[in-house]
């Protein structure tokens, strides 16, 4: 292992965080994680992860710390809360947070941070599910300082295919409110596509092969579609309330802004309705089951 390289810490070992972390520790970066529930650290452990009590005390051991939680208040919980990242943090330090975020209080965590600590917010939120994660072909949108953009660029690439700068802290997260209205509303017309398919008679599992190249192929259609199709929920790779909770910021952003999004909110409409019906913590595979069942 190379001394030259920066420790790392890393907060979130769940769908996501967990491949990410093996692919830092592959790569040979010294790695400290911490998670709520303690026992996801485990599997890292074996492969030489340093599992942390706090935050705090992660922080105090990392030269970059990363984030990959489930919502804007579990990140404001583990930076500012009791044995918080902000008890130790200290200048040099940066902060890369993966997570998808509201904007603006994104941008008002990095300046309470830096103001009170010295240490820097890297808002880098990614797409391309566990599927990515793995094997390291994440699309990355970043927004912060181009010189801390620079400096996590070798430790990002081991994780993601394309790392894209899109400006100040809080960009990023904007990008990826952007990605993720055109993933939920694209997941919700597969559905719908597939139920319409099955009954008019249609063998389902063939459209995504006979659409593949076409001008309505996506990755969410190849993906989802024979999901859908072979009614293949499990293991799940993302959640229902993922999409609701990113849209739900969508729908905000566009207001804040004085924007107008009607085709997102049609969508948050639908997939909350979906939830209620039992499925948020289901894959997004199972809004199929939305237009099968006639709900919509």
């Amino acid at each position: 292992m190379s001394s030259s390289l920066p420790t790392l810490g890393f907060a979130g070992i769940g769908l996501m965080g967990l491949p990410m972390c093996l692919r830092l520790l592959t790569a040979g970066y010294p790695l400290h994680v911490w998670n709520r529930s303690a026992d996801k650290c485990i599997a890292l452990q074996e492969y030489g992860g340093v599992a942390e009590e706090t935050p705090a005390v992660l922080c105090e051991q990392a030269d970059l710390l990363l984030l990959c939680l489930a919502d804007t208040a579990a990140v404001r919980h583990v930076v500012f809360g009791p044995d918080g990242v902000v008890e130790r943090a200290r200048p040099g330090q940066l902060l890369v947070d993966f997570s998808s975020l509201d904007p603006a209080a994104t941008r008002e965590m990095a300046a309470e941070l830096e103001s009170r600590t010295g240490m820097r917010w890297v808002d880098a939120p990614v797409s391309g599910g566990t599927q990515g994660a793995e094997a390291g072909t994440l699309t990355i949108m970043a927004g912060g300082r181009a010189v801390d953009i620079d400096r996590v660029r070798p430790v990002l690439m081991h994780l993601g295919q394309r790392l894209s700068h899109m400006g100040e802290v809080g960009a990023g997260q904007v990008t990826k409110v952007c990605n993720q209205m055109l993933v939920a509303c694209n997941a919700l017309v597969i559905a719908e596509v597939i139920a319409l398919a099955e009954r008019a008679g249609v063998d389902a599992q063939l459209l995504a092969p006979a659409l593949m190249g076409g001008f309505a192929d996506s990755k969410p259609l190849q993906i989802l579609a024979p999901q859908m199709a072979e009614n293949r929920f499990e293991p799940i790779k993302w959640h229902v309330r993922t999409l609701l909770k990113d849209l739900d910021t969508a729908v905000k952003l566009s207001r804040e802004q004085g924007a107008t999004a009607p085709m997102t909110g049609l969508a948050a409409q639908l997939m909350r309705l979906h939830g209620d019906h039992g499925y948020l913590d289901a894959d997004p595979a199972t809004l199929v089951q939305l237009y099968r069942e006639g709900d919509a």
